[in-house]
């Protein structure tokens, strides 16, 4: 089992409650208070999990450039009031910035015992 500190507990709830909160704002038609909330708690949980310095290098690596930006800025066009397009940059921006970490998750996923033989499917596993 892995051990976690203290402050990467907090930051495992934050990340948590951020995801909920997102997830539960675009739910509610892109409510801007929940999102707003739910990116704030997100970018928090990360900062507390990996240590500020390590988020600090992981947002602004030079070729990581592009992504932050979208997903940075659409964390703020959320918070100023225009939550479908903040939303939008925002995914863009994740997406490019995990891009790396999806195959990891493919590959976890195909482990699980259900899930796995899912993607294990003809029409899925050529997609993945």
């Amino acid at each position: 089992m892995i051990s976690l500190t203290d402050t990467q507990k907090i930051g495992m709830g934050l990340t948590g409650f951020g995801v909920f909160f997102l997830f539960f704002g675009m739910i509610l038609f892109f409510d801007k208070a929940l999102l707003a909330i739910g990116n704030v708690l997100f970018v928090a949980g990360l900062a507390f999990v990996i240590g500020l310095e390590r988020t600090f290098r992981f947002f602004f690596q030079k070729h990581k450039v592009k992504a932050t930006g979208f997903f940075l800025g659409g964390v703020f066009v959320v918070l100023i009031g225009w939550p479908l397009i903040g939303m939008i940059f925002e995914i863009y921006g994740f997406f490019l910035l995990f891009r790396g970490f999806f195959p990891v998750v493919v590959g976890f996923i195909r482990r699980v015992p259900v899930l796995g033989s899912l993607l294990n499917l003809p029409g899925i596993r050529s997609t993945t």
